[in-house]
């Protein structure tokens, strides 16, 4: 069904009359170096150019058709015995003094992470949100600088929520799921949801075990809802050769990627890495409702046909050795490209979805791909030997092609879609226009489960279209 596509609406949470802390410089829980400026007041981020921009996006956050499918619910009322903090140290301290489950609401504000400061979550089960439920009004600013606080906030313990805040201008990851310090282990159950991730140094979002060898993995998380952007200014401060990217997974099994607005990851010199990309031994990983917005590469799983990653006892793709990705599925996303200034960039759009050495056949299926230039490779494609995936209805302005002795069942796909096509590809509307009969109830059958709903929640019923819209 036609919806369009808004700014996910956020809501102001009521609370229970929480406890305050604040002062005191804690016991390392953010970190070494000084406590960094207290909150300010007020509400949009400030400095070195990230901008704010509205809510955090939910990419499949629709308002019309009575509004029934909201994928972006703010969070319930926080319990009872929440900690409200104000200040850079009195998150130290909470974060310190927090047993295992409890919650941590940030006060509105700009927090200055300046000196090498930087959260550690290492307690299962903390739940670290902004009080207001409105992530444009709490603000975690790295400034860019280096030293312990490189990775700005760190996710290193089970079961963990953070919510509702911006983190923005870290000198690399703004946010990071890793194993602990100390005691390493696996970390399963995290939660990122409804946040803005502005203007990394690095890549955005980064979770990864130990490399090499991966013994210590992450399994079973969520990044949902949330805003992930790098701006005009931010790209100024990229290094490395064009070192960045959006959602960065190495490893990780069972995650879901969903209902985000990733855009911008390009740089004029270097390639970006994706907007999201799962590699390096990546299984069973969801990415769907996702609006991706002038990116050099949009969605991938894998990369290369010769990089070490995790591998599984159970030898999910018999004779493939070096597996960048295994199983899961890529549906119901819209990667646009319109960008004049990422068309004359050294690589300009390479492509919209790629699976490189991607194995135990992946569903990728019905996903609109638009861009206004002809990709540098394609907007579609799939690569190397061992690379099994199923393509099934998906609708792009270019080719989909196979690599290097990759192989798919295809099925209902269409390329070569023309602009008029679509709703409004220049604001990334990539609903279907009335007139697009060639995608209009053309698409094939798909099994039950494997993708039932279009982008909007709508069910997909009767002829199917192509595509992530159904009409």
């Amino acid at each position: 069904m036609h919806r369009i596509l808004t700014t996910a609406v956020i809501l102001l949470l009521g609370c229970s009359t929480p406890m305050t802390m604040d002062g005191g410089t804690g016991g390392g829980a953010t970190g070494g170096g000084t406590t960094g400026g207290g909150a300010t007041g007020g509400g949009a981020a400030t400095g070195g150019g990230a901008t704010g921009g509205g809510a955090a996006m939910g990419g499949g956050a629709a308002t019309g058709g009575g509004g029934a499918f909201d994928p972006c619910p703010a969070l319930p009322a926080p319990p009872g015995n929440a900690v409200t903090v104000s200040t850079v140290a009195g998150l130290r301290m909470a974060l310190t003094n927090a047993a295992p489950g409890a919650t941590i609401l940030v006060a509105d504000g700009t927090y200055d992470f300046s000196g090498g400061n930087y959260v550690y979550i290492d307690k299962a089960g903390v739940t670290l949100r902004g009080q207001s439920g409105d992530a444009t009004r709490v603000i975690f600013d790295g400034n860019y600088q280096q030293g312990n606080g490189a990775s700005l906030v760190n996710i290193a313990a089970d079961n963990v929520t953070f919510a509702d805040i911006t983190v923005q201008r870290a000198y690399d990851h703004p946010i990071h799921v890793i194993p602990a310090f100390t005691n390493p282990a696996s970390v399963s159950g995290t939660r990122i949801y409804r946040v803005r991730v502005i203007d990394p140094g690095q890549q955005a979002i980064k979770i990864n075990g130990d490399e090499p060898g991966f013994m210590y993995t992450m399994n079973d998380g969520e990044i949902s809802c949330s805003e992930i952007r790098l701006t005009a200014n931010g790209r100024g401060q990229i290094r490395d050769n064009c070192y960045t990217g959006g959602i960065d997974a190495h490893a990780a099994r069972n995650w879901t990627i969903r209902d985000n607005r990733i855009e911008g990851f390009w740089c004029p010199m270097g390639l970006s890495e994706h907007g999201i990309h799962c590699w390096k031994g990546c299984r069973d990983i969801t990415v769907e409702r996702n609006v991706l917005i002038d990116n050099a590469r949009g969605i991938g799983f894998g990369l290369g046909d010769a990089v070490d990653g995790r591998v599984f006892g159970d030898n999910p793709c018999p004779g493939v050795m070096n597996y960048g990705a295994v199983g899961g599925v890529i549906r119901n996303n819209f990667v646009v490209t319109n960008s004049a200034a990422l068309q004359s960039s050294q690589f300009g759009f390479d492509t919209g979805i790629s699976l490189e050495k991607a194995c135990g056949n992946v569903q990728v299926v019905h996903n609109t791909v638009f861009s206004t230039m002809q990709p540098g490779s394609s907007s579609i494609e799939w690569r190397f030997a061992g690379t099994t995936l199923t393509l099934t209805n998906n609708l792009s302005t270019h080719r989909q092609q196979q690599r290097d002795n990759a192989m798919a069942t295809s099925a209902g796909n269409v390329a070569n879609a023309t602009p008029a096509m679509f709703v409004s590809p220049s604001t990334a509307d990539l609903h279907l226009a009335s007139g697009a009969t060639s995608a209009i109830d053309q698409g094939t059958s798909v099994n039950a489960g494997v993708c039932d709903q279009d982008i909007d929640g709508s069910p997909r019923t009767g002829s199917r279209d192509v595509g992530a819209d159904e009409r």
